[in-house]
């Protein structure tokens, strides 16, 4: 269809140039699916296996004393985190995930670290940085002061949309603790000049966006695809996983942030920004010198933290003084020992940073015949790669995806509103080359759908061949899309576990969020609210890659 399409516009008068890029572009795409049938999958390591990045030296296990488990080829990529799935909760609901960050900024002493796309602006919002207000006072107020400092990223453009914005929510913040708080607000490196002059508004957001949902109190995380906003307290469907007492997880995700906060633009009390003292001007200043530092500034965290991880490793299970469980406890050491493992996959393509794509390219072509990989997604844009290896690979596919009118763009006013149909034609095209390969028992498409409620969930579960329960599991921002590859900052976490308790979690939340679907069938699309007009069948291939 692809090259028929191509073709097509390259017979039309007038249009040699795009003829000739389109004509590129399709050699490319062909080409390179080409080499992923044929190359091992090993070999998509390899971009972050340069010299540029430390090579691993730890002998190869993985920190299970008892054995290897097959995915331990992350920490060659990103530092391994082993951890007692006791510390490991699973979250079903936005409310629950709104109260359980409301306790959590009220006990925090040390810390409060927070990235989101925005922070919203109604009573919920509100709440939630009452919460902040009242934790820093108390800091303050304390017998024994403490040094509380409370570190929010969001994205320059979304944060700063409308006269009432993010940033308006957070300046009594900065203006009463200007010690304590830090506002940190990232701007693509792509919009600048003339586009960003140019373009609306309400559309500049579509460059490229911080994405990453991080929430962080002391030594406990909440990775989630949520953002700060009162649709994700309330009616908006996402997931969420509590990391509780993982200090060397909590320490990674504050570095994280702070080298994202370091290239982003300071919010100030009077509501101007700033570029820290000898960094680059994201938009101002040299785009190339600007994505070489923040590349630096964020692969320092992630091998740092990878160097130290493997040392411990190393020390742990391959020194001199290897410690039993029971000498560990005799020692004071009362954590247990670990049969749950955290990969943090960073994602920033405009810093050349490209992890999680590799490792989820990895993790699609390597499972087997007789594996089951349940993928979620509230926008169904699946990247080119991503849509070769789940109709090209061995494993069966349960898609979930949100059904129109629980579309977060449903009902939207103007261009925006024809979103929903632009993925529904996307969905349609997908089900149409399934069913063209004659591959309808392996890949299924559902929808999900739940009266007054919005679908934004995004993840991935891994189902071994013969299990019933899934051993690992792809929790964070990215959407597995175009857009989550190439333009914005993403960040998620892939947990491995050999327990069975943590798997039934995690098989639960996938069976809840899969039992308000239905299957998409050929004629789902007959129905009259999935007829797609022409224009926007014809506008999609050109915009897809930016929603």
């Amino acid at each position: 269809m692809e090259g028929l399409r191509n073709s097509q516009l390259a017979a039309r008068p007038g249009r040699p140039g795009l003829a000739a890029l389109l004509g590129r572009l399709s050699d490319r795409l062909g080409r390179n699916r080409d080499r992923r049938r044929r190359r091992s999958p090993w070999l998509l390591l390899a971009p972050l296996l340069s010299p540029a990045v430390p090579q691993v030296t730890s002998p190869p296990c993985c920190l299970c004393p008892e054995g290897v488990h097959r995915f331990q080829w992350i920490r060659n990529l990103v530092p391994e985190f082993g951890v007692s799935s006791s510390h490991v909760r699973v979250l079903s609901s936005p409310a629950e995930f709104f109260e359980l960050m409301k306790g959590q900024i009220r006990a925090a002493k040390r810390r409060v670290v927070m990235a989101s796309l925005y922070l919203g602006t109604g009573p919920l919002e509100q709440e939630l940085v009452d919460c902040l207000e009242s934790t820093l006072e108390k800091s303050l107020q304390a017998k024994f002061p403490s040094d509380l400092k409370v570190s929010i990223l969001l994205d320059f453009t979304r944060g700063s949309r409308g006269r009432k914005n993010s940033r308006t929510m957070l300046l009594p913040l900065l203006q009463r603790f200007p010690e304590q708080v830090r506002v940190s607000l990232f701007h693509t490196p792509h919009l600048r000049g003339l586009l960003r002059l140019l373009i609306p508004e309400r559309f500049n957001e579509t460059i490229g966006l911080q994405h990453i949902k991080v929430y962080l109190f002391d030594n406990s995380v909440i990775l989630s695809g949520a953002n700060l906003s009162d649709s994700y307290f309330t009616n908006r469907q996402d997931r969420y996983v509590f990391l509780q007492d993982c200090a060397e997880i909590a320490d990674f995700f504050t570095e994280l942030v702070d080298a994202v906060g370091d290239v982003s633009l300071q919010l100030q009390g009077d509501d101007t920004v700033q570029v820290l003292d000898g960094m680059v001007h994201p938009y101002k200043g040299d785009r190339a010198e600007y994505c070489k530092a923040a590349n630096k500034r964020v692969m320092d965290v992630i091998n740092s933290a990878r160097t130290r991880q493997q040392m411990l490793h190393a020390q742990t299970f391959h020194g001199n003084s290897l410690l039993t469980q029971e000498d560990a406890v005799a020692a004071g050491d009362r954590r247990p020992a670990p049969d749950t493992w955290i990969y943090p996959l960073i994602q920033m393509k405009p810093f050349e940073i490209q992890i999680d794509e590799i490792v989820t390219e990895t993790l699609l072509t390597e499972a087997e015949c007789g594996a089951k990989v349940y993928l979620t997604t509230g926008y169904f844009n699946l990247t080119q790669a991503y849509m070769d290896l789940v109709l090209g690979t061995r494993a069966e596919y349960q898609i979930l995806l949100a059904s129109p009118e629980v579309n977060g763009f449903f009902g939207a006013k103007g261009v925006a509103g024809a979103i929903p149909a632009a993925y529904v034609h996307i969905e349609r095209q997908f089900y149409s080359e399934v069913c063209s390969l004659g591959q309808q028992e392996r890949v299924q498409l559902q929808e999900y759908w739940r009266r007054g409620w919005t679908f934004h969930a995004k993840g991935l579960w891994l189902y071994l061949a013969g299990s019933s329960l899934p051993c690992l599991t792809l929790i964070g921002s990215p959407n597995f899309g175009y857009r989550s590859v190439h333009r914005d900052l993403e960040a998620q976490i892939a947990i491995v576990t050999e327990n069975q308790a943590l798997q039934q979690q995690l098989h639960q939340e996938q069976e809840q969020l899969y039992l308000r679907s239905g299957m998409v069938s050929s004629a789902t699309f007959e129905q009259p609210s999935r007829q797609v007009k022409l224009w926007v069948k014809m506008v999609t291939p050109l915009i897809k890659n930016f929603f």
